[in-house]
């Protein structure tokens, strides 16, 4: 019961889309491992560790072994998707949809990739506390970083001649400027993101008209998306540039686990 001023936390959960038939990281989703673990596997830790979920769903057209058997040792839940919500062009919105369709109400969700494994807990935890002092005014919030590949600079090509991607300023066009001097550009990465679930009725996306920006850190965006990447991953975690959540925190909710089946 409230008392006061008192007000409840919104109700959010995580989910945690893991489709199968990966190209470019052949069953990133299912059996890839990073640091011993299936790569999903910390994503679902520190959704779990930060304290500001529910619940923790895995959405997957794919009810693989060993992708079930990680799901259940991080302590996720599992929704089993519709195949034609998980093809090559299936828009997130489509697999969304049947997410909340099949949980539980809610009044905010999380989408969190199991691409960037060194999100952390307190990620999290920062990204909800931005997210929760916006409100309502906003419909979403996304992470992003800094472009490192500046627009400013990109090209198109019209028959044999190279046409700025962008409308140049003058007397000094951006394709001849130093980085420093151009306009900050910010592209979204694949650390989070959390919106409103009416977004979702009323304009049929997954992060509404009015998104507010969650600036990342360090490697809290690193997104894997290629081999190299996850060669990349692999040396920072040994180098100690990189850390993942907790492995202490994998081995509270296994003990706690063990617990409650021998209660």
């Amino acid at each position: 019961m409230m008392t006061g001023t008192q007000v409840s936390k919104p109700r959010c959960v995580a989910f945690i889309p893991a489709r199968a038939g990966s190209k470019r990281v052949v069953n990133k989703s299912i059996s890839r491992l990073l640091h011993g673990q299936s790569l999903g596997f910390w994503t679902v830790i520190a959704a779990r560790a930060s304290g500001v979920f529910t619940d923790v769903y895995v959405s997957s057209q794919s009810d693989d072994p060993i992708m079930m058997d990680w799901i259940e040792r991080s302590g996720a839940k599992f929704i089993k998707r519709p195949d034609e919500y998980g093809t090559d062009e299936s828009p997130d919105i489509e697999w969304l949809r049947h997410a909340l369709e099949v949980t539980p109400s809610v009044e905010a969700f999380s989408i969190l990739r199991l691409t960037s494994p060194f999100r952390q807990p307190e990620t999290i935890r920062r990204a909800w506390s931005k997210f929760s002092e916006l409100g309502q005014s906003i419909d979403s919030l996304r992470a992003v970083e800094l472009v490192q590949q500046h627009p400013g600079k990109m090209w198109t090509v019209v028959g044999d001649r190279l046409v700025p991607l962008l409308l140049q300023p003058e007397p000094q066009p951006w394709h001849s400027s130093q980085y420093k001097t151009l306009p900050q550009v910010w592209i979204q990465n694949a650390s989070l993101e959390i919106a409103w679930t009416r977004v979702v009725e009323e304009t049929n996306t997954i992060s509404g008209d009015v998104i507010a920006p969650f600036y990342t850190e360090g490697v809290e965006g690193f997104d894997i998306n290629t081999e190299l990447d996850m060669e990349i991953a692999q040396k920072m975690i040994v180098s100690g540039e990189a850390a993942l959540p907790d492995a202490c925190v994998y081995d509270y909710y296994r003990r706690k686990r063990w617990q409650l089946i021998n209660d």
